[in-house]
């Protein structure tokens, strides 16, 4: 039976994770510090005799060596995820996702923990030209604090696998859709549109163009590489097979709530600092492994929305 350690394992992507490994029978240790991951989330593990959490912080190195004993296969999934405001403080993204990252693998080496499933991000290929984006395309200058300190838990997998013997499975995903989402534009356009149903206020110009992905085809992808990419060092992008625009999504959620709202932009190809215009990668590598994604981009994008309808309480939680 595997035994799994799960950082930010009450968090969107992460608590998903944890009933998927426990359904299909591993024992799991989830660690989160509850900041932004929901307790809520984690209420169908907790029923499972296989499942042990323990909150507590990536910066906490000592207590994740303890945490993690007997573990055999590490998700380091917690993360400052908060692309939009990274200029704002800078820093939470080198602690808590560089900083973070160096302490998970040194607990890993403490342990003797050899596996590690690692999600980046997209964002790492910047504003590239070369769409769909492989993984084997040029690095162009990063343009958010949150890709560049995701790059730079890449490249520590990387030395920490040829140093020490470690196996890494590195993701470079789109935006993740679906069940337990909690902050990004489906999210943001929700609550806009409860408070006032006549007005939507969109970041940037609305063309620009992205690829989402459901968060179950996520961790499908997920559990197949890990049993099927045997090299040393993974990479893998995960994404959808097409993209859309924002129009498009604003579209999708007003039709579906109803709503005919005055759409007003904010003006220009970027929503933000570091907002990347055009996300489309190349998932061929992980297609030749079997794997491409069931659920469309729009049922994605309405299954996240009809999700928030029926769990407000995030919205609070969120504030």
């Amino acid at each position: 039976m595997a035994k799994a350690f799960v950082t930010g394992a009450a968090g969107f992507i992460g608590s998903n994770l944890v009933d998927r490994l426990l359904a299909r029978g591993d024992e799991v240790v989830g660690w989160d510090n509850l900041s932004t991951g929901l307790a809520e989330f984690l209420a169908e593990a907790r029923r499972s005799e296989r499942f042990r959490f323990v909150e507590g912080d990536t910066l906490d190195r000592a207590g994740m060596t303890a945490a993690m004993t007997n573990c055999d296969t590490v998700f380091h999934m917690a993360a400052n995820a908060d692309v939009r405001f990274g200029t704002e403080h800078p820093q939470k993204d080198l602690e808590q996702n560089t900083i973070a990252t160096f302490n998970v693998l040194e607990a890993m080496r403490a342990g003797g923990v050899k596996r590690i499933a690692f999600p980046s991000t997209g964002s790492v290929y910047g504003e590239h030209t070369t769409f769909p984006t492989p993984e084997d395309a040029a690095f162009p200058v990063q343009t958010s604090l949150y890709a560049a300190s995701k790059l730079a838990g890449e490249a520590m997998i990387g030395a920490y696998c040829e140093g020490f013997g470690f196996r890494g499975w590195i993701f470079r995903f789109v935006s993740i859709l679906g069940e337990r989402y909690t902050h990004g534009h489906v999210f943001d356009f929700y609550k806009q549109l409860l408070a006032n149903p006549a007005e939507l206020a969109v970041l940037g110009d609305g063309t620009q163009r992205k690829s989402y992905l459901y968060v179950q085809d996520c961790i499908d992808a997920i559990l197949l590489a890990m049993h099927k990419a045997r090299e040393k060092v993974n990479v893998l992008n995960l994404g959808h097979e097409t993209y859309i625009d924002v129009k498009q999504s604003v579209g999708w959620i007003t039709q579906a709530l109803g709503f005919k709202p005055a759409i007003r932009y904010g003006g220009g190809a970027r929503g933000w600092i570091g907002d990347n215009p055009f996300i489309f990668l190349d998932i061929a590598r992980m297609r030749a492994l079997g794997w491409r994604p069931k659920v469309s981009i729009e049922d994605a994008v309405v299954k996240t929305l009809r999700w928030l309808e029926a769990n407000r309480f995030v919205l609070e939680r969120r504030r």
